[in-house]
């Protein structure tokens, strides 16, 4: 068979690979994707093996890799996919883009450093500007007969509290924002006279308190601290005894609580204050930052300050003078900056995908051993029959530069190797059904070429509607038709991926609603008269006697098929629409439903159990088609194909004149297993009785074969095994013996443990005849019961059939027929079906396709992985799992 049918034959090879090419061997091998790797060094720490320095340099290239991703992604900016295929770099390569990588890491902390260093020294002196131009602004005149260290004109000391603070507050229109951006500070208004030299007894500072919380109640506590004299500070030497004065170089912790931070996001972007030290004084020197400015040349033309100027108002010119180039150096420095970043994001992706591939490939050597010799090595690994030519001509190519070609040869192996099936895009949704449930056995059937008809028909069962079906149909064309877009491939968001990847399931999941849709005659819940109905209503009218009295005493009436021209013949195709106007309505379609679903249930379980018969042949197991092929099939269909042929056969008869004296089929199949006969129930046919007895006791005598034959016949074999020895043996029982062995543990080849186990090392496994009984026991006990509880889960096809029916009739009736009833009453038909129409197609898409297409799709699966799978499919098995650079590359 092909390899979609079965799984690819898979060979166990052992590769010989040169030391020197041993490295690009295994590069080109991740490529390819052909070899599954087996670890040679199971037994050897990680820490231990042999390529364990190079796999942590890859990984601490990788950390870095991430501190330049958050640089760029900091910056605004996004990485691109590299183009192309990047082949995994030589491992000389690995120093270069180390040295390159932290090379460009020490260029952006220094960039980065410069540019907040910058930033904070600009707003530093911004901020200095400000408060010292807040320190000689006129100070305000304070009422006269208050005793304090600081007086005004009048001997009186500023008040304190809410006075305090509201003495210090901004001129009006002004902002100390506007200061911190590096604006001129307004001059402030006149106040009365110049203040005479007693008014410069004291310094003020102005500013502006933010924060959480007011804080000026710790702001007042510090300046009406005792005065201590400063050493050298004649001016304030010769103040008042009872003076006071403050130190501002703890106003950024008591102000703002943040002077560690360069920016508070509670205080609008403004920085700590500066430190300064404002003392009071007589017009003495600026302290503290200010103090340098302050100290430089006089300005030429005038005295030492300049022309008209003291040292207080010379300091915020002084500060402010080289304020024009530091946005240009910053300017200079954020280019520098962007230089670097476009240099991080040409070269970080492409280094990104080597070095993952890098790290792989020297994982991948460390799962190989050294040769006695230390001159090759040697790996060991899974790869398909049909890949072994593709894989030698790669090693050749790759180890050719080395001068000693890399060799591969098979090996035989008792392990039950890996699982390898084929897909495409159309087939891989459906293979991922089937492997959701379990990977398959090697080389057992596959249902997956089944499940492609199979599983869009039973959805389509239970979600029969023209109208939905075809709007599943177009949404899944869409994506079928833009799939090869890169917008639609790399659209991240997860239910979308979901969709995307079951395209052409969803493809036909529509199209076979379509189908089934004008079977059932519903299109969004209406039915459409394609053909002509196969009932006349006016033939009834005609022979009978319809008078208006009559019509006004019975408003439903009955067509009677007796009567001569009224039945005309079944419908074309489908159901009669005209059934859609009958009051039984839903009983008619009850009852074709409920045997639909029974007939479809017992054909796809007898489907599976005749697909067993390609594993036992396949595998060699001539006996089981005699001892548990053949048993299931009499007993599956000598019940419950019987009901169906039941079924059928009623369906033939015409039983148009004798309607009232019609047979029960489900009172026949009670009676069946009674042997018994019921007067009222006539037979359907002549000899009933005595068929449905034959058929209940070869079905009961099925049983104890089923159960016994099996492990009998290998208990047989095992003793005449064992009679004749290893040399009597068979080339050919290999393969059966692989899987009829009763030790699991030994191969695990087996769908269960009385199929799995091997001989090793030339010895006979042992065989337990009380396990191999408990597990046959269990088998049949398994298919018995599971006929009859199959074959009613099947049911559910009805059931959500007839759900999905009523849901779109009722929603019809409720939203769209209301609507267009109104509309008619109040003449404005087309203005009111406008927002109906729209909550009838919101309505539509979210319950009838979503929930309950949702609801189909999950009761679909359960009927192929129970009711199905289970007959011939044990989903034990592992996939293969090549060596590949495509998780890398992604």
């Amino acid at each position: 068979m092909g390899s979609m049918f079965r799984s690819e034959e898979v060979v166990l090879v052992q590769l010989f690979l040169p030391t020197s090419a041993a490295y690009t061997c295994v590069s080109q091998l991740g490529e390819l994707g052909l070899v599954e790797f087996r670890d040679l060094n199971a037994s050897v720490s990680a820490f231990q093996r042999r390529f364990v320095g190079d796999v942590r340099r890859c990984e601490e290239l990788e950390k870095t890799f991430l501190f330049l991703q958050e640089e760029v992604r900091r910056a605004g900016q996004v990485l691109s996919r590299p183009e192309g295929r990047l082949p995994a770099p030589p491992p000389r390569d690995l120093l270069r883009i180390q040295e390159e990588t932290d090379r460009l890491v020490q260029e952006l902390r220094d960039v980065r450093g410069n540019q907040q260093s910058l930033q904070v020294q600009l707003h530093q002196l911004r901020l200095h500007a400000a408060v010292l131009g807040q320190g000689h602004s006129p100070p305000v005149s304070s009422s006269p007969g208050r005793r304090g260290g600081s007086r005004g004109a009048g001997g009186a000391r500023p008040p304190s509290g809410r006075g305090a603070h509201a003495a210090s507050r901004l001129p009006v229109g002004s902002h100390p924002h506007r200061w911190a951006l590096g604006k001129d500070p307004p001059a402030p208004a006149p106040r009365g006279p110049a203040p005479g030299p007693e008014s410069q007894l004291c310094g003020r500072c102005r500013g502006a308190l933010q924060g959480r919380r007011p804080r000026t109640p710790a702001l007042e506590g510090l300046s009406w601290l005792p005065y201590r004299q400063l050493p050298g500070d004649r001016t304030t030497a010769r103040g008042p005894r009872d003076g006071r004065a403050f130190d501002v170089d703890d106003l950024p912790h008591l102000l703002l609580g943040r002077a560690d931070r360069a920016e508070d996001p509670q205080d609008h972007g403004l920085l700590p204050l500066p430190h300064l030290s404002v003392r009071g004084a007589r017009g003495g020197p600026p302290r503290g930052p200010a103090a340098g400015a302050a100290a430089e040349p006089r300005a030429a033309g005038g005295g030492r300050w300049g022309p008209g100027r003291t040292p207080r108002t010379a300091a915020p010119l002084l500060l402010l003078t080289p304020t024009p180039r530091r946005p240009q150096v910053l300017g200079e420095t954020e280019r520098f900056l962007s230089q670097v970043l476009a240099r991080v994001q040409q070269l970080l992706p492409p280094w990104q995908v080597q070095i993952r591939k890098m790290k792989a490939v020297y994982l991948a050597l460390n799962q190989c051993s050294m040769s006695a010799t230390h001159k090759c090595l040697i790996a060991e690994g899974w790869c398909a029959a049909r890949d072994l030519p593709t894989l030698q001509q790669a090693l050749q190519d790759s180890s050719s530069e080395a001068g000693v070609s890399a060799v591969v040869h098979r090996i035989p192996c008792r392990d039950m190797p890996p699982t390898l099936i084929r897909t495409n895009c159309f087939t891989a949704s459906f293979q991922g059904i089937v492997d959701a449930y379990g990977v398959g056995r090697y080389q057992e059937v596959n249902p997956a070429p089944y499940t492609i008809i199979t599983f869009p028909f039973l959805f389509a069962v239970m979600f029969g509607d023209v109208g939905h079906g075809l709007l599943m149909f177009l949404f899944a064309l869409a994506m079928v038709l833009t799939e090869n877009r890169p917008a639609v491939k790399s659209a991240q968001n997860e239910i979308w991926q979901t969709f995307f990847s079951g395209r052409y399931l969803l493809l036909l999941m529509g199209l076979f609603s379509v189908y089934t849709g004008f079977i059932y005659n519903e299109c969004f819940s209406r039915a459409t008269a394609i053909f002509s109905s196969g009932w006349s209503v006016a033939a009834m009218a005609t022979q009978s006697d319809w008078s208006d009295a009559f019509l006004a005493q019975h408003p439903l009436l009955a067509l009677d098929p007796n009567v001569s021209g009224v039945f005309l013949g079944p419908y074309p195709f489908g159901i009669d629409p005209i059934w859609s106007l009958a009051v039984n309505h839903l009983s008619f379609l009850n009852s074709f439903k409920m045997k639909m679903s029974v007939i479809l249930g017992v054909t796809h379980m007898t489907f599976g159990v005749v697909l067993g018969v390609f594993n036992h042949v396949h595998f060699g197991q001539w006996h089981r088609l005699l001892l548990e092929t053949l048993p299931e099939l009499v007993f599956l269909l000598g019940l419950f194909g019987y009901l169906v042929f039941l079924i059928v056969y009623k369906w033939l008869q015409d039983y148009a004149a004798r309607a009232a004296s019609a047979s029960s089929i489900l009172i026949h199949f009670i009676n069946m297993f009674l042997f018994s006969r019921s007067p009222t129930n006539q037979p359907l046919f002549h000899g009933q009785e005595a068929v449905q007895s034959a058929l209940v006791i070869l079905a009961l005598v099925m049983v104890p074969v089923l159960l016994l034959g099996t492990p009998l016949f290998l208990h047989w074999r095992h003793r005449s095994r064992s009679q004749r020895g290893p040399a009597g043996r068979q080339p050919d029982e290999d393969k059966s013996g692989i899987l009829d062995s009763s030790d699991a543990s030994v191969a695990g080849w087996g769908p269960d443990e009385e199929k799995a186990g091997c001989p090793e090392d030339g010895e006979e496994a042992e065989f337990v005849l009380s396990e191999v009984l408990m597990h046959q026991a269990i088998h049949t006990i398994e298919f018995c019961l599971g006929c009859i509880s199959n074959t009613a889960s099947y049911l559910r096809l009805w059931a959500l059939s007839l759900a999905h029916a009523q849901l779109s009739e009722v929603l019809w009736a409720m939203v769209m027929r209301s609507g267009l009833g109104l509309g008619r009453k109040l003449g404005v038909a087309a203005v009111a079906l406008v927002p109906i129409f729209a909550a009838f197609a919101v309505l539509t898409v979210a319950i009838l396709l979503v929930m309950e297409g949702l609801s189909a799709f999950l009761h679909a699966l359960r009927l192929h992985w129970v009711e199905f799978q289970n007959k011939f499919y044990s989903g034990t098995g592992y996939k293969l799992s090549p060596f590949t650079f495509a998780s890398e590359e992604g």
